[in-house]
């Protein structure tokens, strides 16, 4: 497989936001270079590496892929092939983001221009986030410490407020994205305890009084 190496900007000046900008231009640049045939072959190794991150977890919440992000199809398949149930993004009232049950990957439709496929099922408020045992999220880099930089939304790092303490959560990221620079964050970024590369995962190494997991459990 091709090598990806990470090369930081130069980003001293720079406060948060224009730093966390100039990172994600460059990992979106490096993740558009790997092809397609090689991303499949880690989506299939990924599979393994998230059935034992969610261990018996039977309620779990992910998202879907797009573009160039690591692939998330075969995951919410063999997920859902032993029997556990599948909460992902939708699109919900007046533009609101929600959720809803996988149904198999023939359910999920473009319901908006710019959105991922998502379930047609019924939206369900964040409420249904306090079912979830274990939430698997996208970044675009995930440090040592658990900061993570993802598209900019801000969404996710308001679902891992509205989870349960005692939910395992974990960042799927390209191998050279875990990385051991510390990346920057503003006051409403919130660290993730876990990340999910292909072939393996690992507990990020959070101060404590920032953990989100109260959970103990280790690779």
């Amino acid at each position: 497989m091709q090598k990806h190496s990470v090369t930081f900007p130069e980003n001293a000046s720079l406060d948060a936001e224009d730093a966390k900008q100039a990172l994600r231009a460059q990992a979106r640049a490096r993740r558009a270079r790997r092809n397609q045939h090689e991303r499949e072959l880690l989506g299939h190794q990924w599979v393994d590496t998230v059935l034992d991150f969610v261990g018996d977890a039977k309620t779990i919440a992910c998202y879907v892929s797009v573009n160039n992000e690591p692939p998330t199809g075969p995951i919410c398949a063999a997920l859902a092939q032993r029997g556990r149930r599948l909460l992902l993004p939708k699109l919900g009232p007046r533009l609101a983001r929600e959720w809803a049950w996988y149904r198999g990957p023939d359910d999920l439709k473009v319901m908006a221009p710019g959105r991922p496929p998502e379930p047609t099922g019924p939206a369900l408020g964040s409420s249904v986030l306090a079912e979830v045992e274990a939430l698997i999220i996208p970044a675009l880099l995930v440090d040592h410490h658990g900061r993570r930089i993802g598209q900019g939304g801000g969404w996710y790092d308001r679902v891992l407020k509205q989870v349960s303490a005692t939910t395992r959560i974990g960042a799927m990221v390209f191998p050279e994205e875990y990385v051991a620079e510390e990346l920057p964050q503003d006051p409403m970024d919130r660290p993730v305890p876990y990340v999910l590369l292909p072939d393996e995962w690992f507990a990020c190494d959070v101060p404590s009084e920032n953990l989100l997991s109260n959970e103990s459990f280790g690779h």
